[in-house]
């Protein structure tokens, strides 16, 4: 979490787009940054379980972060872009990346008005342009804007371990099946996998070179906002 929001911080300052693809080194569940989080987890029970607990810098919803792949983008918002244009661009992205890899998706367009972030997941319902499998979403994500740059993240699920997120609720927590990646192809997708179909993906869709980067860039960064991330008053803020 502090490498995306240094990565932010990079791109407001250069302008330049980055897309990162990682993965988690133990079960961590993931707040929106304006979730209510509270009382409604079971801090014992976490531990016990061995999943940690942290706060995102973007929206949306809880997420369990375990047999999953993790993506993020920063870049500079541009000209008449909205949340939105942003949103969906990524979107057509992941299509084409996944569609590389063998998996055919579509655009969510939901009839319902989105919940507020409060205690549910964030894989319950699909939003707007939520790239879905049969109506079960299979990519979430969720967006921050701030002083001219955006950050997005998202999560594509090889398996469906959302239903630990009841368990280690103290609150009611609805449960909809999503779609997963092992289903789909009865295998799993790893980190690099996803990073390579996006390294292929980007300039058919973005028409944009791709380099490499190294995470050292903002290793100077990164490691200011470490503290904020373990902070408490960060993670239980609301």
């Amino acid at each position: 979490m502090a490498l995306d929001e240094a990565l932010l911080g990079r791109a407001r300052a250069s302008g330049a787009r980055v897309v990162r693809v990682y993965s988690w080194s133990r079960p961590t569940i993931s707040l929106g940054r304006n979730q209510t989080a509270g009382h409604n987890w079971d801090i014992d029970r976490c531990r016990e379980r061995g999943v940690g607990i942290v706060r995102r810098l973007t929206g949306g919803r809880a997420i369990l972060h375990h047999r999953e792949v993790t993506y993020s983008v920063v870049a500079p918002i541009r000209d008449g872009a909205g949340l939105r244009d942003d949103y969906r661009a990524i979107s057509e992205l992941l299509a084409r990346a996944l569609a590389d890899l063998g998996i055919a998706t579509r655009s969510a367009t939901p009839t319902v008005r989105m919940p507020v972030p409060a205690a549910a997941p964030c894989f319950e319902l699909p939003a707007r342009d939520e790239l879905v499998v049969d109506g079960r979403k299979l990519v979430a994500s969720a967006q921050v804007r701030e002083d001219g740059a955006f950050l997005q993240h998202g999560s594509l699920l090889n398996r469906d371990d959302q239903g630990w997120l009841s368990e280690l609720a103290t609150v009611a927590m609805p449960t909809s099946p999503a779609a997963t990646v092992h289903d789909l192809l009865g295998r799993d997708l790893s980190p690099m996998e996803v990073a390579e179909a996006l390294r292929r993906a980007i300039p058919e869709v973005w028409r944009d070179d791709v380099q490499w980067m190294h995470v050292d860039t903002c290793a100077a960064e990164m490691a200011a906002l470490i503290p904020k991330y373990e902070d408490p008053a960060w993670t239980w803020r609301r």
